[in-house]
């Protein structure tokens, strides 16, 4: 019998009473069913699916009666890629079992290994449940509780740029038609003329964007509503994992701290669906929800973000003068100024493909997207964590998956444990030595790419849903002022790599600093950087104490 709710399905006999009574608590929200076996929680998950309905969590005990615990989570898999998988290891078999079952869980053959809970009130056994559940929630299901309506048609290139961005700051969203009640009273309090039209979650406003600027600021606030004389301790441009971790604690310290941040709240690391080797985070966090967390924890000791302000400029200052931050809606004065703002993705720059931008073509993983894609096809271009992590993602919905790469492999570019994920993947395949070249398809939407062949220059045609853009980082620091010294590759250059003759007094400037005193660089953007979450967070941390010398 099928509910409107998503299912969670039990499998398992040894502990079927406990494993019903533990998952009580979720009656509510879920339809919690049994099976005793494999054979019948495949049945149920094949109910589930004939009926339209949803599969949100498989969790299974190690050992089954009928079938390896391996072919059936590929079962389950097979016929819900989107839910969550946890197995269950008994006390008693921990020595026996684990070895096995870690080796599995690191090729993401499922999602959680979890010590079944002894008795009552575990709730580090259901603190992770409910963190896949919403992890789940976000990612796949519809949205229940909307903070946010757009009004649109659908196809037009703003939209599926404002739902990515609406996807990767946390803000649960629907898109309602014109035509629709909903769209229709969105449009009766608005006097532009135009689509998409969006109604945000603090103000209750319409609003008309342009830009995906434009909502941003509408939600965040702008520089120019600040007081006309302040002045701030700390200006952070960029709110990657780096800006995030200097705002967290130079505004912990009591810095007077605003960040100011072009696109969403992450960066290029808030499109990863699922970073698994952070420190801390044994399941993984998907980098929207590692953003989300670190700016909560930055505005809980004060620290201000506007989102939406692109940054045009900078007039140094020195020890007697502040600096000035110029952005298009407004300046903020500081004391000090850490440059975060990381890189951007490299353009494909083949014509008939970026025409296509947000109508089937995507630059980074764009999680929206992705859930219009059950059953399709996709193509990630990339070889770097990113596209692995999306690739991942997108075989949650797409039939096929296809990771292209001019190389001859990953090996180079990504992490082992995204290797051995992605080759365990059914629905992931890897092109090498492959390049797109042409693309195009029928009602404006992407349908196919033509792929040459690096080797003999051969040109086949491949059909495609979505095309997933992550060609590698390049900097965007030409409005920097001239005074900041840049590496060979427009990376931002500091400590004792600044040029000698820039140094003050034969000294070089501290490690993170830049060519202009009271003016430093951290993260993706600061040349030498490694590229990883975890060290453009170090580096974040780090330039605190080196702000409040120089403030000193």
């Amino acid at each position: 019998m099928l509910t409107t709710n998503p299912a969670i399905i039990l499998v398992g006999s040894r502990q079927s009473n406990r494993l019903l009574e533990e998952f009580g608590r979720y009656q509510s929200d879920y339809d919690v069913r049994w099976a005793a076996n494999a054979a019948e929680a495949s049945v149920l998950a094949d109910e589930q699916a004939a009926g339209g309905g949803q599969v949100a969590l498989f969790v299974t005990e190690a050992e089954l009666p009928d079938l390896p615990i391996q072919e059936a989570l590929e079962q389950w898999r097979s016929t819900f890629p989107s839910a969550r998988r946890v197995v269950l290891l008994h006390r008693e078999r921990l020595v026996a079992d684990r070895a096995a079952l870690v080796a599995d869980l690191a090729a993401n053959r499922y999602d959680a290994l979890l010590l079944l809970p002894s008795g009552k009130r575990d709730e580090e056994f259901h603190t992770a449940i409910t963190e896949l559940l919403s992890d789940w929630g976000a990612t796949v299901a519809g949205v229940e509780n909307e903070w946010v309506q757009i009004v649109a048609r659908g196809d037009e290139p703003l939209t599926a740029e404002l739902r990515d961005f609406l996807d990767r700051s946390g803000y649960p969203h629907r898109t309602y038609a014109p035509e629709s009640l909903v769209g229709r009273s969105i449009i009766a309090a608005c006097r532009e003329d135009r689509l998409p039209l969006v109604r945000t979650p603090i103000t209750g406003m319409v609003l008309a964007p342009t830009t995906v600027g434009d909502l941003a600021a509408g939600i965040y606030g702008r520089p120019d509503e600040l007081p006309e004389d302040s002045v701030q301790d700390l200006v952070i441009i960029g709110a990657g994992p780096a800006g995030l971790a200097a705002a967290v604690y130079g505004a912990s310290e009591g810095l007077g701290t605003i960040a100011l941040e072009k696109d969403a709240v992450g960066g290029q690391a808030g499109t990863s669906s699922m970073i698994r080797n952070y420190l801390g985070f044994e399941r993984g966090i998907s980098g929207m929800r590692l953003a989300q967390r670190a700016l909560s924890q930055a505005m809980r000791f004060g620290a201000w973000f506007f989102v939406g302000a692109d940054v045009t400029g900078i007039t140094p200052g020195d020890h007697d003068r502040p600096h000035v931050v110029h952005t298009e809606r407004g300046y903020v004065v500081a004391r000090a100024v850490v440059l975060a703002m990381g890189v951007t993705y490299r353009r494909l720059e083949v014509s008939s493909v970026e025409e296509l931008l947000g109508r089937g073509v995507y630059y980074g993983s764009a999680v929206s997207a992705a859930r219009e894609l059950q059953g399709a096809r996709a193509i990630v271009v990339g070889g770097g964590n990113s596209a692995g992590q999306s690739a991942l993602h997108l075989a949650r919905f797409a039939d096929k998956v296809t990771i292209m790469v001019r190389r001859d492999g990953l090996q180079d570019t990504m992490s082992q444990y995204l290797i051995d994920e992605i080759a365990a993947n059914p629905r992931v395949h890897l092109l090498t030595g492959s390049q797109i070249v042409a693309g195009g398809g029928e009602g404006g939407r992407l349908r196919w790419v033509d792929v040459a062949n690096t080797s003999d220059g051969a040109v086949t045609r491949m059909d495609v849903d979505g095309l997933f853009l992550l060609l590698g980082a390049e900097p965007h620091c030409q409005w920097l002022p001239e005074g900041i010294a840049l590496d060979d590759y427009g990376f931002v250059l500091t400590g004792r790599d600044v040029p000698r003759a820039l140094w003050v007094d034969d000294t070089p400037p501290a490690d993170l600093g830049t060519s202009i005193g009271g003016i430093f660089a951290v993260g993706d953007v600061r040349s030498g950087s490694m590229k990883r979450v975890a060290s453009a967070v170090g580096e974040g941390a780090s330039v605190v104490p080196m702000v409040h010398r120089w403030l000193g």
